[in-house]
């Protein structure tokens, strides 16, 4: 119980750091394009993750065969998320990708189910209906500008397809976790992202190097905290918890975001905080509540009969 309390404290202190990535974009947005505020924090980490990837795949006696998995996963999965999201926010609107990303955790529960053998029992179920309503509430606004018309049905399928990607690229590290460490999947991920990415940045966004002496105190900050907390620290516990939780559980998780993100943005920039959307977010922090309490002692108590 302590190790499935440590591990759920572990993943809301990811969601929490997690949902400050919107108002950290919001930070750069004035100087830094798109493409880059992705490619240059991952390039950062990758850099700062490689002396102690290096030294443990020496010492683990690893081929350039075992890791190749990672091209895979990147080409797969972390790629389209990152790019057809950019892509498809262009084509359609915000309230779209908003409301688009709710099914997240079920597209991931699909995954799961027929690559890790996992289930969607009773308990989770009335979890994840708990979290569904709450971010509804949430995200009552961008409902209401929602519009899924032909006019922005390619954006909406860009929007799909980087949400299809993203759950593959979970339940895919969840299958690898027990054979890298953590660190070793960041900077594996990182570096195929940095190479694929590295062609875009260049080709749409080359003026971007030179304005690096040029940014504000504003865009520093952003930028640094994308690249330490966003890009390294969340991910190097993202996966530590990975390997204890199931993909399911991890991902019905992710709906936490909506509920720091949006007191988050209402402090740090102001914006207004809604009674519905406070009401919203209680209702996911309950759903979370029931995922860490109500099913880790379920989990525990099937462990326990199968040692039996």
């Amino acid at each position: 119980m302590k190790k499935a309390f440590l591990s759920w404290t572990i993943l809301f202190l990811c969601n929490l750091i997690w949902s400050f990535h919107f108002t950290c974009i919001k930070l750069v947005q004035d100087q830094v394009g798109p493409y880059f505020t992705v490619w240059l924090p991952m390039l950062l980490a990758t850099i700062f993750l490689a002396p102690f990837v290096i030294k443990d795949f020496r010492k683990g006696k690893k081929k350039i065969k075992d890791v190749l998995i990672f091209v895979q996963l990147g080409a797969l999965g972390a790629f389209p998320s990152q790019v057809l999201m950019t892509y498809g926010t262009q084509y359609s609107l915000a309230s779209n990708a908003a409301i688009l990303v709710l099914a997240l955790p079920v597209i991931t529960a699909v995954f799961a189910f027929f690559l890790l053998k996992e289930k969607m029992n009773t308990i989770r179920w009335i979890s994840f209906g708990i979290a569904i309503i709450g971010v509804l509430l949430c995200s009552t606004d961008d409902i209401k500008k929602m519009d899924l018309s032909s006019r922005y049905a390619l954006g909406n399928l860009l929007i799909f397809l980087a949400i299809i990607g993203n759950a593959y690229y979970n339940v895919g590290c969840k299958q690898v976790a027990e054979k890298y460490t953590e660190m070793e999947m960041v900077f594996y991920t990182y570096l195929v992202l940095v190479i694929m990415l590295a062609p875009l940045v260049w080709y749409y966004e080359p003026e971007m190097f030179s304005r690096i002496p040029d940014y504000t105190t504003q865009t520093w900050t952003g930028m640094i905290a994308l690249t330490l907390f966003h890009n390294f620290l969340s991910m190097i516990m993202f996966f530590s918890v990975l390997k204890y939780l199931d993909a399911t559980q991890v991902a019905l998780s992710n709906y936490l975001i909506t509920f720091m993100g949006l007191p988050i943005a209402a402090f740090v920039l102001g914006e207004t905080l809604k009674t519905q959307a406070i009401i919203g977010g209680v209702l996911v922090l309950a759903s979370t509540l029931i995922l860490t309490i109500v099913d880790s002692r379920s989990q525990q108590k099937k462990l326990v009969e199968i040692s039996q």
